[in-house]
């Protein structure tokens, strides 16, 4: 017992400094927060941020509380194509964000008759007719033409009955344009990437 003792007093064990353990923690805790930060701003602010859908208008392919992730980098490199999806500011209510489906592209004129809506430009002077969604009935009861200049875009509702667009409120310009779904988180049943295209609805 005594040669353990003496072994002991030699070799004491070194106090537990709490203090310092305690600042180590801390500054590990404010180097986590600054690094996370440093990487969920910029994504946030320049590559995605979350979307929640409100309103009817893009039923069936879009419903009300949809969670989604929305994609603004790819329109920093590419142009909106025709029958994507867009998420925007609400050119009227720059602080509110719509959902709509591009069925018109810079250059082009649009008329609408009823629900039919014909899509005319140079390449193709007599026109298509341009089916989109799967609820096509409409409100508008007056016939509309119109041409877009170089930068505008024409967005339509899916569900066109319930929907307020470029059809009430006129083209929407290319500024406009944050980004396009990316992902659908919720509801699980419809989880998956680029929810809303055509090829993804038809699957």
């Amino acid at each position: 017992m005594e040669q353990k003792e003496e072994i002991a007093a030699r070799h004491p064990v070194p106090p537990v400094e709490k203090k310092e353990t305690m600042k180590e923690s801390v500054l590990d805790f404010v180097r986590f927060v600054v690094l996370a930060l440093a990487i969920v701003i910029p994504i946030r602010l320049f590559i995605a941020q979350p979307f929640i859908v409100s309103g009817a208008s893009m039923v069936p392919s879009f419903e009300s509380g949809h969670y989604l992730i929305i994609d603004e980098l790819s329109y920093r490199f590419d142009e909106p194509k025709r029958g994507d999806v867009v998420v925007f500011r609400f050119p009227a209510e720059q602080s509110k964000f719509l959902i709509k489906r591009v069925a018109g592209l810079p250059g082009e004129t649009l008329e609408i008759q009823g629900d039919i809506v014909t899509i005319k430009s140079e390449g193709n002077p007599s026109g298509f007719e341009w089916q989109q969604g799967e609820i096509s009935e409409s409100r508008n009861e007056n016939d509309l033409s119109v041409t877009l200049e170089q930068g505008e875009y024409f967005v339509l509702g899916d569900n066109r009955a319930e929907s307020a667009d470029s059809r009430l409120w006129g083209p929407l310009k290319r500024e406009f344009i944050v980004g396009r779904p990316l992902v659908r988180l919720f509801p699980f049943s419809k989880l998956g990437i680029f929810p809303g295209s055509w090829k993804a609805e038809r699957r």
